[in-house]
């Protein structure tokens, strides 16, 4: 009977010793069990992320949205093709004695109807031929926006302009606005020009995606690759850049990165203020003015 009682009086310490191995033992396995879903679900993200990657870059608007057809703006029609056979479209502006050739390349939201005045507004101040074109999936032109596909739009089109206005394609001034710039760089350095103009743009997507999805290793994933911080070094004419120093979407400070990385000579202009989407300063305007007319001289 003793025997009996000591052992029945050891045996709950012996329960206890269980209790107490299991306890950390649990809180382990609910912590695997959380680094597993958190983990599951940064996966997810990943691959969510990199399905909708274009749509998260490119915004464009379709015909028939939009005016087609703007009253008291001069214009041609233009239809072309792209490296690929994509069928693209654009609006030419023609001048009679223009000094010189621009070809606008728009930012990743709407069409080029959205911009009909400014392209008059460039021709008829700064007395300039203008052409601007649809990347595309945009506007008229056929397709769906990628990185790859928008800088053989920019390359056909600069074929295009200079096929209509019977020069060379070093003698196109490109002038890019936000994601159109990385399509100017691209075409300033295939073809030589010997001006470059620049509007609230970035350094490449790699940059843009680290800004916003930090967690995310950009360079390793993205598909879209726009570097033009990278190839602005290889640029061998006249810069003029600028940038609002309150842009509530591409940094001024990255403006200023893309400026820094870019050969002599070269011009930033500052537009105090300046968010994203606000227009254009007189005082930029008469810089372009005098850019137009150095990039002339040097024809």
């Amino acid at each position: 009977m003793y025997n009996h009682i000591a052992m029945t009086d050891r045996d709950p310490p012996h329960e206890n010793s269980h209790n107490q191995r299991g306890r950390p033992a649990g809180r382990w396995s609910w912590l695997f069990r959380c680094v597993r879903i958190a983990l599951v679900v940064y996966l997810g993200l990943v691959l969510l992320l990199m399905f909708f990657e274009e749509s998260l870059i490119f915004f464009p608007s379709r015909f028939p949205n939009g005016n087609w057809q703007p009253v008291g703006i001069e214009f041609e029609e233009v239809e072309f093709e792209s490296g690929d056979g994509t069928r693209l479209h654009a609006w030419h502006f023609p001048h009679p004695q223009p000094r010189a050739h621009i070809l606008f390349c728009h930012g990743n939201a709407g069409h080029l109807a959205d911009r009909a005045w400014l392209m008059q507004q460039l021709r008829d101040e700064l007395d300039v031929e203008v052409f601007i074109f649809d990347y595309r999936g945009y506007g008229k032109s056929d397709g769906k926006p990628n990185g790859k596909g928008i800088l053989l739009d920019g390359r056909a089109a600069c074929e295009t302009f200079a096929g209509r206005a019977g020069i060379d394609t070093s003698d196109i001034l490109p002038m890019g606005r936000s994601l159109g710039g990385a399509v100017a760089v691209d075409l300033a350095v295939e073809y030589g020009t010997r001006g470059l103009v620049l509007e609230s743009t970035f350094t490449s997507t790699f940059d843009m995606a680290t800004h916003y999805y930090p967690f995310l290793p950009a360079r390793l994933l993205m598909r879209t690759r726009l570097d033009s911080v990278a190839k602005i070094r290889q640029f061998q004419g006249r810069l003029l850049q600028s940038h609002g120093d309150d842009d509530e979407m591409l940094r001024y400070e990255m403006g200023k990165q893309l400026f820094s990385a870019a050969n002599d000579p070269k011009t930033f202009i500052t537009i105090g203020g300046g968010r994203h989407n606000d227009p254009q300063t007189a005082e930029y305007y008469t810089a372009l003015d005098e850019f137009i007319d150095e990039v002339s001289r040097n024809s």
